[in-house]
């Protein structure tokens, strides 16, 4: 086994001290190719190319004497570290870091990163990587070959961000550029590479404070406490007692909610779908935005669909007010759904049985609908069922009481349909 295993970060500048000394005494080097051409590695010293982390550490694992590891950037930030650490492998770990590549792009950026999310995009962890960046304003994508900025902006499709690609950094071949993402996928890019992907939030909510304090978050997003919020949070001057429809224009508000954007409701839904970073949310028959909203404040990606142009106004205005992206898509589901990237849950508040089984034919992990009608609670239950998904059915019955004589002032009625995907689901 080898006696000690040295882990060096390597961001372009000089070497220092230490990882001079721990270099001149190994006898075994690993690492990429451009490592392994730096003129302190011994000469007598065993080299390996650093492809499979896994590989490297077993042939490290049973080395006869010094083992050093070069790694760019800081090699315990998604690195190596963690690969060579794991019990199987049973090495003693020394690292000497240097400056992580997400740091330095944000440098050259100069930009702040302490509110930024930060992802790996592997070829399978490239679609969840996409959702993050729909998702947050501020991303730092580690990209690799097949998963870089060229994917990035062509999975982002229909959806504005501002791309900072940092090719090489460290090297006489460091390259920053600064391009709209529709434009990203025009271009050959260079690896290593790392891309800043920026935009997504505006309007009043989605200010930074003063003293961050929480790292990768945006405090903005939780600045309203609680869920299934009442629907006059989601529409600006309240809702009208009078009964306009919707798509109302000018100053008259939008009719009272109907059962299906009761707030009970839209919480049991949220409960069922679980939405979380790196999912993508369809919401379809967005109506006032309140669902698609509350789902964007979990951190997932949503792409909320009507057949109302004003009802998908009035959810970009909801996302602009609460301080979350989200994507409108206007159409009639589900010939619109066609075209939009694969869900990984799915509330269904408009179009019946036809839509819920187009949402099954894409594999969404969960499905949600509801119904105001026994029959169509069953027609919906079966169509699930028939999609390969376990059916929770529950009829829910809130009441809202005058605080002052508790009196009833409202009463919802409604049947839950939750579809679970089956794991012998084909």
């Amino acid at each position: 086994m080898a006696d000690r295993v040295t882990v060096i970060g390597w961001d372009g500048s000089p070497l220092t001290s230490a990882a001079t000394s721990a270099l001149s005494a190994a006898t075994l080097v690993a690492g990429a190719a451009h490592h392994l051409a730096l003129p302190e590695v011994p000469p007598a010293a065993e080299r390996v190319r650093l492809g499979s982390v896994d590989l490297a550490a077993r042939r490290i694992a049973g080395h006869r004497g010094t083992a050093v590891v070069l790694a760019d950037g800081d090699p315990g930030f998604f690195g190596v570290v963690r690969t060579l650490r794991a019990p199987e492998h049973g090495l003693e770990v020394e690292v000497v870091p240097a400056v992580s590549s997400v740091a330095a792009a944000f440098a050259r950026a100069g930009m702040p990163w302490e509110d930024a999310r930060i992802v790996v995009a592997h070829q399978r962890t490239l679609r969840r990587a996409v959702n993050v960046c729909r998702a947050h304003p501020k991303v730092a994508v580690l990209t690799s070959p097949g998963a870089g900025p060229a994917e990035l902006a062509l999975l982002l499709d229909g959806v504005h961000r501002t791309f900072v690609v940092c090719e090489e950094l460290g090297t006489d071949r460091e390259r920053v550029s600064v391009l709209t993402s529709d434009s990203a996928a025009d271009h050959a890019w260079r690896d290593p590479n790392v891309v800043l992907v920026i935009g997504g939030v505006g309007g009043a909510g989605s200010h930074t404070p003063a003293v961050p304090w929480l790292m990768g978050q945006d405090p903005a997003v939780r600045s309203v406490r609680g869920w299934g919020l009442p629907a006059e949070e989601y529409a600006p001057g309240g809702y009208d007692p009078r009964g306009y429809g919707p798509g109302t224009t000018g100053a008259t508000p939008p009719a009272r909610p109907g059962a299906g954007e009761d707030p009970a409701l839209r919480a049991a839904q949220l409960a069922r779908l679980g939405p979380r970073v790196g999912d993508l949310v369809w919401d379809i028959g967005c109506a006032g935005g309140a669902f698609a909203v509350e789902a964007a404040r979990f951190g997932a990606a949503v792409i909320a669909v009507d057949t109302d142009p004003a009802a998908c106004a009035r959810t970009e205005a909801a996302a602009r007010r609460h301080g979350v992206p989200l994507q409108t898509v206007p159409g009639r589901a589900p010939h619109v759904l066609e075209d939009l990237p694969e869900p990984d849950v799915v509330r269904i508040a408009a179009g019946g049985v036809p839509v819920v089984t187009a949402c099954t034919d894409r594999r969404p992990e969960r499905i949600v609908a509801h119904a105001s009608t026994r029959d169509e609670a069953e027609a919906i239950g079966t169509a699930l069922a028939d999609g390969g998904y376990t059916v929770e059915s529950l009829l829910l019955q809130t009441v809202g009481l005058d605080p002052d004589d508790w009196s009833e002032r409202e009463r919802s009625v409604v049947f839950l349909l939750a579809g679970r995907r089956s794991d012998s689901a084909p």
